[in-house]
């Protein structure tokens, strides 16, 4: 049997929705170049310490928590086209924001709280564009895509998420390279938040030309709308099968509460997220710079850089296994096995740190836990997150699942450092158990979804 879909239709529109994933990486991951000179611009000046630093860098993450709650509504509301909209428009004003934060009630140049307070706000308001965008992303792309290709396709978003990361390392290497510290702290950090509106503009025109979600439609009865979109992407004889099928769920008398299903898809998807965190991803991602300088033998920031870039590479290198072999091998195989390399990654770091062993070893195993969850739980979290939950409760499930995610996310990162200064081997062991928790939870409750369409899952959680 040959292709039943429109490859290149569903893959340009995958890849504009995908664009929401890159600028969720590259906002999260613009700060990291310009942690000095805030502190040069907007703490020091104003006599604050290392507290307020660390809670400006983190301001974004509220942001994303609060992205992540109001997701629901404005998918439920304006629906995942317009949502992806609003995202990309907070980007926007988040990028020019942050670069000027002075703009109209303060003068250029000059720091004081009030511009702290401006620049944290403009942060924060790019932070509701990553919640935004991490929710309504994955499921857009979920509802439009094929049940056979699914997987591949929700995948890319993780793809675009760590490529978005990459970007803006390079981004910001390649606006301080050859610069003076002074002119990157009056200028040069300016331009790298700046950076961001290329992007998000790109982001907002794109979106002009995608359809609203066949399923969306259905919900507002549109049908005839959701019909042809559906014949554009599968084809007329499967549309018309799909759309009964999408009919069949959207007509019934189920009220549409969150519990509509019972708690246990809720309580799955919730913990599918807060794993996807508890695993300590992020203290890899937002700790490396420093974790390789504190491995290193010399402490020189520049290898410690280096490392990171590798790390980098890794992790883009491994997304792209999960693309090609979610959708033949299923969830359940790659997340387990992911599991068990992270939990080796981590169990191994944690036993070099407590024997004081710091090196090329260690920078192995860390890529060995990076490479694990980029394979698996990285892309599939926001696979299973766009397809467990039913038609009728998606936009308020996955709205729950991802403000956990980031609460998890924040979670992991504020105690990070505590922790480590507690115990150096601590937190890697504690990141290692919960791998093999994870591990235990996937083998026992999660479904595999491989080809399954999204009104096949539904009927699943009705049966149990």
């Amino acid at each position: 049997m040959g292709k039943q879909y429109n490859s290149g239709y569903i893959f340009g529109i995958t890849l504009v929705a995908t664009l929401g994933g890159l600028l969720f990486g590259y906002d999260t991951a613009v700060i990291s170049g310009a942690v000095a000179s805030i502190e040069h611009y907007l703490i020091i000046p104003n006599g604050l310490g290392t507290f307020a630093l660390g809670a400006t860098v983190s301001s974004a993450l509220f942001g994303c928590i609060i992205g992540g709650i109001i997701s629901g509504f404005l998918s439920s509301r304006l629906g995942r086209k317009n949502s992806l909209f609003i995202a990309a428009l907070l980007f926007f004003i988040a990028a020019w924001g942050t670069a000027y934060p002075e703009f109209l009630l303060f003068t250029k140049g000059v720091s004081s709280i009030g511009v702290l307070w401006a620049f944290n706000f403009y942060r924060i308001l790019g932070g509701i564009g990553v919640g935004l965008a991490s929710a309504v992303c994955p499921m857009y792309i979920g509802e439009i895509a094929p049940a056979e290709i699914r997987g591949r396709l929700v995948s890319f978003n993780q793809f675009a998420i760590i490529f978005g990361m990459l970007v803006v390392y390079f981004v910001n290497w390649g606006i301080a390279n050859g610069q003076t510290d002074a002119w990157i702290h009056e200028i040069g950090w300016r331009y790298m938040f700046l950076s961001l509106a290329i992007p998000a503009t790109l982001f907002g025109i794109l979106l002009f030309f995608v359809p609203e979600t066949p399923r969306y439609l259905s919900l507002l009865n549109q049908e005839d709308k959701a019909l042809s979109v559906l014949e554009r992407i599968n084809g007329k004889e499967r549309a018309a099968k799909i759309m009964s099928e999408i009919k069949a769920t959207v007509t019934e008398a189920v009220k549409s509460k969150l519990t509509s299903y019972g708690m246990r898809v809720i309580v799955i998807g919730i913990l599918i997220c807060v794993f996807q965190q508890f695993i300590g991803i992020n203290v890899a991602l937002y700790y490396a710079p420093e974790i390789f300088k504190a491995m290193s033998k010399t402490g020189a920031t520049d290898i410690a850089m280096l490392q990171t870039v590798v790390m980098g590479l890794v992790n883009v290198i491994f997304t792209v296994v999960a693309i090609l072999t979610v959708d033949k091998w299923g969830r359940k195989p790659l997340l387990i096995v992911g599991s068990i390399g992270m939990a080796i990654g981590m169990f191994a770091i944690s036993g070099f740190a407590f024997k004081e062993i710091l090196g090329t070893t260690t920078l192995v195993f860390m890529i060995i836990y990076t490479a694990s969850f980029m394979m698996s739980w990285g892309p599939i979290c926001w696979v299973l997150v766009s397809e467990i939950f039913p038609n009728k409760i998606r936009g308020q499930a996955v709205a729950i699942a991802v403000a956990a995610q980031w609460l998890a996310n924040y979670i992991v990162s504020s105690t990070f450092p505590p922790l480590l200064k507690f115990n150096g081997a601590l937190p890697y062991a504690i990141y290692g158990m919960m791998a093999v928790l994870a591990a235990i939870f996937v083998w026992k409750f999660i479904p595999e979804t491989k080809g399954k369409t999204l009104e096949e899952m539904e009927q699943l959680w009705r049966s149990k």
